[in-house]
């Protein structure tokens, strides 16, 4: 298969950081008991993770290609491994700030630096779209075996234990795998750069982009899409905890199911963005998704459990729930393709930047939002609301898709 090693490199980098990133929905529900901080407070660490995701992709996007893609991804895993290994020893709650500080920055040099080497080792769109899926479904692996990890280390009998943080000495290994791995792998990234081009003519370059209709449109998308995908990812677990009353563990491996339907999904957009034009993709899972909140949410009220619940004895409603996610998944990576393969090679680290950008501040609202009506309301107000920007994002990708036909005429 041609550029096999690099291929496996990215996909095992995205690996990595799908589980760090996607901790944070374990983290906010074990710094609760752990710490006694308060679901608002605890939101806070998603902001955390997502806005120097936003800082850092906005400063660096434009000419990170001159830095370098493969050294601009080996600092990253240097960095997220050194902080693995600290966090084991944690005992405050600004240690996990610090953490998903660290996680926040190096994945924005990881995305920007994945999604330009898609473009390098590609040779047209459906190859494109085909790999950007297969890709976004070996993340949700990750955010599965991520979830079971932390839940393996978690101790039912005494919530107040922190032998869960010694799954960090587990993450530390394998970003330090990962950076050996990448070490020795080659890439050309000449594509990528941009001849005799000064600093301020890369940022004209990407502020270009906003002249562009369809990146504007598009960048509404991954927003919206962001803010629904992240509120769901991060509060399953205190949903399943605190709304369905079931054990913690339980709660965390709730998320596990999620990540797996999330995996099913994007790996089946791998395959039908071969089959099918990505505008009735992306649409049909909008309504798909819209239609499970308003048929399984129901069926998660006044539901009681017994204190020896298990997924061999637990009502239909907690396996259907995380299940909505094979709906939302292929949604992500069909847009990025399409916006990304409409862009010259020597933009896309540029467009990589914008698509982290605002991936990063709708994540950071979602999560927020969603723990701020948690609080207040309920957790099944807080999903029901995900219907107004899914409504939003349907329009938005049909009207992106008009601009994208006009500019193939």
């Amino acid at each position: 298969m041609k550029n096999i090693n690099i291929k496996a490199v990215l996909f095992l980098n995205y690996f990595v950081f799908a589980i760090l990133l996607n901790s944070v929905g374990t983290v906010i529900l074990q710094v609760q008991q752990n710490f006694g901080i308060s679901k608002s407070a605890a939101s806070i660490l998603e902001g955390f993770k997502d806005l120097p995701i936003a800082i850092c992709s906005f400063l660096l996007a434009s000419f990170l290609p001159k830095i370098g893609i493969k050294k601009s991804m080996m600092i990253a895993l240097f960095s997220v491994s050194v902080m693995c290994f600290v966090m084991p020893f944690a005992n405050a709650f600004w240690f996990f700030k610090i953490l998903f500080c660290v996680v926040g920055v190096s994945f924005a040099l990881i995305k920007i630096s994945v999604f330009t080497s898609i473009g390098l080792i590609t040779d047209n769109d459906r190859e494109h779209s085909s790999i950007m899926g297969f890709l976004e479904g070996f993340f949700m692996i990750g955010v599965l075996a991520g979830n079971i990890m932390f839940s393996i280390f978690i101790d039912d009998k005494d919530p107040a234990s922190r032998s869960w943080l010694n799954a960090y000495w587990a993450l530390g290994i394998l970003s330090t795998l990962s950076f050996i791995f990448l070490l020795f792998t080659k890439l050309n990234e000449s594509e990528a750069k941009t001849e005799n081009t000064s600093l301020s003519g890369d940022v004209r370059n990407s502020i270009g982009l906003f002249s562009l209709r369809r990146v504007l449109f598009f960048l509404a998308c991954a927003f919206l899409f962001v803010l629904v995908e992240q509120s769901f990812q991060t509060w399953t677990p205190t949903f399943y905890k605190e709304i369905l009353k079931l054990p913690t563990s339980m709660a965390v491996q709730a998320g596990a199911v999620l990540a797996g339907s999330f995996a099913l999904g994007r790996f089946l957009s791998g395959f039908f963005s071969k089959k099918f034009r990505w505008i009735y993709v992306v649409s049909f899972c909008i309504i798909g998704f819209a239609l499970s909140i308003i048929i399984v949410l129901p069926l998660t009220q006044n539901i009681h459990f017994s204190k020896d619940t298990t997924w061999f004895n637990a009502p239909l409603a907690v396996y259907i729930f995380p299940l909505m996610g094979i709906f939302l998944a292929p949604i992500y990576p069909s847009i990025n393709s399409v916006i990304l393969a409409s862009i010259p090679k020597y933009l896309q680290s540029a467009m990589a930047g914008l698509i982290v950008v605002f991936s990063a501040i709708g994540g950071t609202i979602g999560s927020m939002l969603t723990g701020f009506i948690f609080q207040e309301f309920n957790g099944q107000q807080a999903f029901y609301l995900s219907i107004v920007p899914l409504s939003l994002l349907l329009i938005c990708a049909l009207i992106m898709n008009k601009q994208i036909i006009k500019i193939k005429k």
